[in-house]
């Protein structure tokens, strides 16, 4: 809804104000399309002209208040919630934002107008401009992609991208390539934005409404932004404060605001050129920022040179590295299920957008916890003559069982979703010899109510059989939980042991033990 020239106005403060303040040594932000399509859509929505006077109040009000928003995520520490995501959830999410950019751009190749969505609208859209077909569009924009492509691969850090732009200004200057149809980018008027107050009494007759719309923004930049962030922080091995960003996020929307201009977010297409030149400092953004006034100042007239189908092929090509085609492949040979998590995350982004993809890669971490949790590596044990320690019996083919004695190690937290779990491998394993059952507790650290009533259970229980029961081998603080829920007679009774050669010894036991 606004002139282009803001996309400008976009790339100039918010830029500078997110290079200063970010944690983050090569994420680029800028006007991106999600946020820009989300305000577009909401003025259309209410009758706002675009380039209207109330369209130049009312985006900046909404900026503003995505700005607000990013506070008040920083006071609850939203940012936590990228802790929750791992790294196939990671992965496909980046993968997908880059993918749904990609077929939004697709229509810019062959001569039409990019679109909005998700993916089944997106390509329905790709199919309705074709009636925009053009041919020497689609060979400049396929062009430049598989020119970076190759570049990219074999001359990484020769800046093809900037070099495609001036074959691209030549091609029209000396060929009047806009003669066969090829679309150029439109005038944009020269000069340095003016500083505004954002009008937020221009919300008040939508006020309901735009105040969902600016969280929902927020959410969108958020995900997307701090996510994709920390996705390259993981893979070039730095840390990323995420409180911090939030506030680099909050001051970027709020310099937005007061140069008139929409709320801006995190770019993952920029980000991507960003990494195929190899750049690790915001020495960059405040670089682009400083370019910025000058392009606005002095080079504008020259944009009317500039051929879509190239700027288009510039992006996609930037995309194309962003997604994890590597990580996709590599889960792919040793871990299906995390494959699957990976697709999962990727085709929610796709098919549902950027929220709801987020969402889904929260529930699948959490999913992958509880599943990991509830069924925790565990095992039997047994002896390996001659040999120090206790030995998984499946796994060490010279690992044998002591006489009588079923060893079992269990490896994770001992709470009520996989008590059951200790319970139903013991009691599978007894059989009408076994006189002592030993829980190697050495990898429990916590217990709740529910495993400590289990297990007072199964002391009864096998005591009852004429079994001994002993739980060893754990942390001090195990003791207190279990006195803490009322379990503290196992430990009066002598269930309780420091290690498992004191519960050997107890049962008569004494090395060598009998196999």
């Amino acid at each position: 809804g606004l002139p282009s020239v803001y996309g400008l106005y976009g790339s100039i403060l918010p830029i500078l104000i997110y290079g200063l303040f970010s944690s983050s040594p090569q994420f680029v932000v800028g006007v991106d399309a999600m946020p820009a399509a989300m305000v577009g859509a909401s003025l259309a929505e209410f009758g706002i002209a675009g380039n209207s006077s109330e369209a130049l109040s009312v985006v900046p009000a909404i900026a503003l208040m995505v700005g607000v928003w990013f506070l008040i995520f920083r006071l609850i520490n939203a940012g936590r919630v990228v802790r929750y995501i791992s790294t196939p959830v990671m992965g496909g999410f980046i993968s997908g934002v880059g993918a749904t950019i990609i077929f939004m751009q697709i229509p810019k190749l062959f001569g039409g107008n990019a679109g909005t969505g998700e993916i089944i609208v997106l390509i329905s859209h790709i199919i309705d401009e074709c009636t925009n077909f053009n041919w020497v569009s689609l060979i400049l924009g396929l062009g430049t992609v598989v020119i970076i492509q190759i570049f990219k691969r074999f001359f990484p850090k020769f800046p093809m991208s900037v070099i495609m732009l001036l074959v691209g200004i030549f091609l029209t200057a000396a060929f009047h390539i806009d003669r066969f149809g090829v679309k150029l980018l439109p005038a944009v008027d020269s000069g340095l934005p003016e500083f505004i107050i954002p009008d937020v009494f221009s919300l008040l007759p939508h006020f309901e409404s735009y105040f969902i719309l600016s969280l929902t923004i927020a959410l969108v930049i958020m995900a997307q932004t701090l996510l994709a962030a920390n996705s390259y922080a993981s893979k070039y091995d730095y840390k990323l404060n995420n409180n911090q960003e939030l506030i680099a996020y909050s001051l970027m929307n709020f310099s937005s605001a007061v140069t008139g201009c929409c709320p801006i977010n995190g770019s993952v297409s920029r980000s991507g050129i960003a990494d195929q030149f190899g750049c690790k400092s915001q020495i960059m953004s405040i670089t682009a920022s400083i370019s910025m006034v000058l392009v606005i100042l002095f080079c504008t007239p020259y944009f009317i040179y500039l051929p879509v189908p190239i700027l288009t092929g510039i992006v996609m090509s930037a995309l194309l590295g962003i997604i994890d085609f590597k990580q996709a492949k590599r889960l792919w040979k040793c871990n299906h299920q995390e494959l699957l998590v990976f697709l999962v995350a990727f085709l929610g982004v796709l098919f549902l957008g950027t929220i709801n993809g987020v969402m889904i890669g929260v529930v699948l971490s959490f999913v992958q916890v509880v599943r990991k949790a509830v069924i925790p590596p565990r095992s039997f044990l047994g002896k390996i003559p001659g040999q120090h320690g206790y030995y998984n019996l499946k796994r060490n083919k010279n690992s044998i069982a002591i006489k009588n004695t079923l060893i079992y190690r269990f490896g994770g937290n001992l709470f009520f979703a996989n008590i059951n779990t200790l319970q139903n491998d013991i009691e599978n394993a007894v059989t009408p010899s076994t006189k002592q059952i030993i829980i190697d507790a050495s990898g429990i650290g916590d217990i709740d109510i529910t495993a400590a009533d289990k297990l007072i259970y199964l002391a009864d229980k096998f005591t009852r059989m004429g079994i001994r029961f002993y739980i060893t081998e754990h942390q001090g603080h195990i003791n207190d939980q279990l006195r803490q829920f009322g379990a503290e007679r196992l430990i009066e009774e002598g269930h309780v042991r420091r290690t498992m050669s004191l519960a050997l010894r107890d049962c008569g036991y004494v090395k060598p033990y009998p196999l």
